[in-house]
């Protein structure tokens, strides 16, 4: 199992040092050489409870791998195009899925991914691929949060049901967002969870009163943990679809995530 080390878009956050998020972690946890990382699994097979972006890599007979939408797919998952493109994230995101799923319980999640977690870690985002793929797993990281209270750890999440049943278990270092677009999504207002939701456009996010998060501030911030955000749409998008076209409005714009 490894932990990687923060892609272009997470480091976007070693650059707010003015920013609420950087004055909390300064004084919560005074870190001042501390680095970010992330876990990450497989997208679309670790992720139970996805539908609208819904999408993972198969490899086909040949060894290739290639890109398969779900059913309900409206627009891709980027992290499973990831996958697709580049052998070494495919292959670090599998080793890592079969190293958790190889344990059975809670306990021995955390105790593995304790043992794996980097020292200098100050800023840790659970999944830029992959979800909490089972109850127990997502208890496994309420344990390495409460382990570890000098670090802070962040998810998007679909697996609506595990974080509402382990709800008041959630330690304040373990920040959470509800990822609109999955089976449970009634789960969201009817429990007051705080959400994301993918938008193709800065009109769409203006009409739905939302800020657009483009560097997982609002995501990772503890102090705005209740504000609900948007996602500009990214990454490959099918062709000619909404998601698509959408894209390449934004990138014409200069704005596409």
């Amino acid at each position: 199992m490894r932990f990687s080390k923060a892609n272009n878009k997470l480091k976007k956050l070693y650059k707010l040092t003015d920013s609420t998020l950087a004055t909390w972690l300064n004084r919560k946890f005074g870190r001042s050489k501390a680095k970010i990382y992330s876990f990450d699994i497989l997208s679309g097979v670790d992720c139970p409870f996805a539908m609208l972006c819904h999408s993972k890599a198969v490899v086909g007979d040949d060894g290739r791998r290639s890109i398969k939408d779900g059913p309900h797919t409206e627009f891709r998952c980027f992290s499973a195009s990831q996958e697709v493109l580049f052998n070494d994230v495919y292959n670090l995101r599998k080793a890592n899925h079969d190293d958790i799923h190889s344990y059975e319980n809670a306990t021995d999640m955390a105790n593995a991914l304790c043992n794996e977690l980097p020292s200098d870690a100050g800023v840790v985002r659970i999944h830029v691929s992959g979800d909490f793929f089972n109850p127990e797993y997502f208890k496994a990281w309420i344990i390495v949060a409460v382990r570890n209270p000098s670090i802070l750890f962040y998810a998007y999440t679909k697996s609506l049901p595990y974080w509402i049943e382990n709800r008041h278990s959630v330690p304040s270092n373990l920040v959470l967002t509800a990822s609109v677009g999955g089976r449970h999504d009634s789960l969201i207002h009817e429990h007051g969870l705080r959400y994301a939701q993918v938008v193709y456009s800065v009109e769409e996010a203006k009409s739905l009163g939302l800020e657009i998060d483009q560097d997982d501030s609002h995501a990772s911030n503890p102090a705005i943990a209740d504000q609900d955000f948007a996602l500009l749409i990214h990454g490959v998008q099918p062709k000619g679809s909404d998601a698509a076209k959408a894209l390449q409005i934004l990138k014409s714009q200069e704005i596409a995530a």
